[in-house]
């Protein structure tokens, strides 16, 4: 790109990560993610080099290149399916090999893809220009290339969006690592716990606290738009829904009671919110208007009925109930109408969420044990992915091929912390906060 041209760019007004360039994919390596992974694909992952070494509040920009290209490996070896070589032990390329590479060394390497690029600015609080490049080793192609101009405090967007067009590339999959997710953070002895609402990158990095802890916050969801999250407070004897405005910093009451209330979850278009709350002996789901009002009652059967996820397209509900006499997870329309037992399986059923793809039910399992499963619509073909002691509340990633969840420790002090596992079940792995964290929303793809 000629620099009148990246000039041109930063003249114009830019989201977060401006896309500046791409082309098509022009060859036939390729990663399957739908059964157990034998051999991960090896990928070289070099540091990336820059035109002229300058300095940007994030650094310089050949420490950024460096960077750049460790989240971009830590983003492949997390999904499973990927074995990164590198950044460190590998030479940096020049600049003409970023678009030029020597497939020789490489082939040497034993590596079947690379992944190459620059960083470019002109320093200070100017924008940096990121390039991607994907290559096919054995056949000495071009894959796909993209490149992205953020400002200097979000190179690591940058990153993860360069991961993302290498793991779509290759596996066919819609992208998920340029995403974020808000959990609860929690401190404190177990029969006194302070717990906060907290947001982070889908990898643990760009931690934030969003409350202080002076109230106790629960189960969290973001909006579609990722605007707002929507969550739990108890402030005394009476229970609210909030809805936190994450640029702005400012929080909404969208209902208050004195009644226990819980679980608020978005629909599809942000214009509803599906709570349950405990009324009479009852405890019920309700939804209200994202923004406040009159509560409408969905559920109106002895027992629990607790839960309530909307399926992609907004029309129905999946919800867990007692009233068979065992937790179970159960359908119904979006009205409230034709609500119907889908499991059977053995043992209970929790917190059951919908597929982002549409064409799986994420749910707790709890026989003995506690773990993570999924099922068909209907309830078909269950599977269980995890083994741990206490494993629950999944959260599906923005492609429907990766869950997290938050696991907990045997023992009185039980211990708390975010888990991510794949569809295959094999996957599996921690993501670090940097206190207990329980309960993870995992938001859509960011724009």
């Amino acid at each position: 790109m000629t620099n009148s041209a990246i000039r041109r760019l930063f003249l114009s007004a830019v989201p977060a990560v401006a896309v500046w360039f791409s082309a098509p994919a022009a060859a036939q390596l390729s990663v399957d993610v739908t059964g157990q992974i034998e051999n991960e694909t090896r990928i070289a992952i070099p540091a990336m080099p820059t035109q002229q070494n300058v300095e940007t509040p994030a650094g310089s920009t050949d420490l950024l290149g460096q960077k750049i290209a460790e989240v971009i490996a830590n983003d492949l070896r997390g999904s499973g399916l990927f074995a990164p070589v590198g950044p460190d032990g590998l030479q940096r390329p020049t600049m003409a090999e970023v678009t030029a590479p020597a497939f020789g060394t490489w082939r040497g390497r034993n590596v079947e893809a690379l992944v190459q690029g620059f960083v470019r600015s002109s320093g200070g609080d100017a924008q940096i220009t990121v390039g991607c490049y994907l290559y096919d080793v054995a056949l000495g192609t071009e894959l796909t290339r993209q490149g992205y101009v953020v400002a200097p405090r979000d190179w690591r967007r940058a990153a993860h969006r360069c991961a993302d067009l290498v793991y779509s590339r290759l596996t066919g999959e819609s992208p998920f690592f340029d995403s974020r997710i808000a959990y609860i953070a929690e401190t404190g002895p177990k029969d006194a716990r302070v717990k906060r609402l907290a947001i982070m990158d889908s990898d643990g990095a760009n931690h934030r606290f969003i409350t202080n802890g002076q109230s106790i916050a629960l189960t969290p969801r973001w909006s579609p738009d990722y605007k707002q999250i929507a969550y739990v407070s108890y402030v005394g004897r009476s229970v609210r829904i909030y809805t936190y405005d994450v640029d702005q910093g400012r929080q909404r009451a969208i209902y208050e009671s004195t009644n226990a209330t819980f679980a608020p979850r978005w629909s599809p278009d942000g214009r509803t919110l599906l709570f349950s709350m405990a009324s009479g002996g009852n405890t019920d789901i309700y939804k209200i208007p994202s923004t406040g009002g009159t509560p409408v009652r969905l559920t109106n059967t002895p027992g629990i009925n607790v839960g309530g996820s909307f399926s992609p397209d907004g029309t129905k509900i999946v919800f867990e109930s007692d009233r068979s006499g065992g937790q179970q997870i159960y359908t119904m329309n979006a009205d409230g109408s034709d609500q119907r037992r889908i499991s059977f399986g053995g043992g209970r059923y929790a917190t059951p969420e919908w597929s982002p793809r549409g064409d799986l039910i994420a749910f707790t399992k709890i026989a003995g044990n506690f773990r993570i499963g999924v099922m068909n619509t209907g309830g078909g073909g269950e599977r269980l992915l995890t083994n741990g002691w206490q494993d629950e509340a999944p959260t599906w990633s923005p492609n429907g091929r990766v869950l997290q969840f938050f696991r907990t420790s045997e023992g009185r002090g039980g211990r708390s912390s975010v888990w991510q596992v794949d569809l295959t079940g094999v996957n599996e792995r921690r993501i670090g906060t940097p206190v207990d964290g329980s309960d993870p929303s995992w938001g859509p793809l960011l724009q």
